[in-house]
């Protein structure tokens, strides 16, 4: 009997790492550290449950569909499910997590050549690489995975290394700890796990023949198993990126965010710092853009237009789509996102708890548990709490 093999396990959890480590996840870390100093502890464990955790969870939470978002998110009601889905398409998709990932990439590179022409550049470099599907989960895990963690390895390796010791912070521990959670959700991974799954599940189920493409056990066994190598990678860089941040944050006040990685770069690499810099970023950024690209196009094609819209020509609506709106300032674009992943978060964390327990348990509740901690956040988000 044909199974996946272990090298293309490894693959697959390479290319999840590299879907998930776009912009926010360079970003976020730096910005944890940069602010928490000494209690980085505190704010590194928040952001490791909802950068790290709470993605993976929604990894399993879909593969357990067999990466049918149709059917998980289905289980809330036709309408319910239908708006949620196009909402989170829109913030993973060209109205959100694309642009926003090429925008911090051209702050890195921005003295060379204009805004609209390097957005022009990367989309044609991203529909280069998204225009065969299954082509996508090996693509990124051999080729773009290792180059972007030698240089992120760099980086992080040289900046621990520094004699300095991190500045005393005037935050309490809590108020850390609850920094990270909130960072974590503006990674925004969460929001791509629900459709990353189904890429990777593609990808595997590829090198099977067709007889054993229905083989779900084992194809959700690799699943699981890539899904741990792109939660641990992950979690290895933000612990990283967020120590070299708050060794050197005495250096890094009044920085802005999007300028934090090539200001913390210069200092740990000095003057060898701007191509190391761009080329970490811009693969970081572009890579997730590639299965950013890849799964919206798709849910053009098949739910918006039912598949009277051909895959290319989908791609190419995304990515003008996404173009133009890169064109905002990168602070323009995380400061409209901000507000909005913190309303909708709490609630998809539940909505995976709930859909588990059911393909588990048989748990039925939906409804009532999604709906009331919606509520809540809205709450919140206008007599904060928390």
């Amino acid at each position: 009997m044909s199974v996946i093999s272990r090298s293309q396990t490894i693959a697959a959890g390479l290319a999840m790492f590299c879907m998930f480590f776009g912009a926010g996840n360079v970003v976020y870390p730096l910005v944890l550290g940069q602010y928490a100093q000494d209690k980085n502890i505190f704010a590194i464990i928040g952001m490791l449950i909802t950068a790290v955790g709470v993605p993976f969870l929604g990894v399993i939470a879909i593969a357990l569909f067999d990466g049918n978002y149709r059917a998980f998110f289905g289980r809330m009601g036709k309408a319910p499910g239908f708006i949620t889905v196009a909402i989170i398409m829109a913030l993973i998709g060209p109205f959100g997590a694309i642009p926003r990932c090429i925008a911090l990439s051209y702050a890195t590179v921005s003295s060379h050549i204009s805004l609209p022409l390097f957005s022009f550049l990367t989309c044609l470099f991203i529909f280069a690489f998204t225009i065969k599907k299954n082509s996508i989960v090996d693509t990124l895990g051999y080729f773009f995975t290792p180059f972007l963690l030698l240089s992120l390895g760099i980086i992080i390796f040289k900046g621990l290394l520094s004699p300095e010791e991190a500045p005393i912070s005037q935050h309490s521990d809590f108020t850390a700890f609850l920094l990270g959670l909130k960072q974590g959700y503006q990674t925004m991974d969460l929001l791509g796990a629900f459709f990353f799954s189904s890429v990777v599940l593609i990808g595997l189920k590829s090198h099977l023949p067709d007889e054993q493409r229905s083989n779900y056990p084992a194809i959700l066994k690799s699943c699981l198993k890539a899904s741990s190598i792109g939660a641990f990678l992950l979690a290895v860089i933000y612990v990283g990126f967020s120590y070299v941040a708050a060794m050197h944050s005495g250096h890094l006040e009044e920085v802005k965010s999007e300028d934090l990685i090539h200001q913390v770069a210069h200092i740990v690499l000095g003057n060898n710092a701007g191509i190391l810099v761009s080329i970490a970023v811009s693969l970081a950024c572009i890579t997730t853009a590639i299965a950013l690209c890849a799964v919206f196009a798709e849910y053009l094609r098949e739910d918006i237009t039912n598949y009277k819209m051909h895959y290319p020509t989908a791609l190419v609506v995304t990515l003008i789509i996404a173009g133009f709106i890169s064109t905002l300032n990168f602070s323009v674009i995380i400061a409209g996102l901000a507000p909005i992943l913190e309303v909708c978060y709490p609630a998809l964390v539940v909505l995976c708890v709930v859909n588990i327990l059911h393909k588990l348990y048989g748990f039925q509740w939906i409804k009532t548990p999604v709906f009331a901690t919606f509520a809540a956040s809205l709450i919140n988000a206008f007599y904060p709490i928390l």
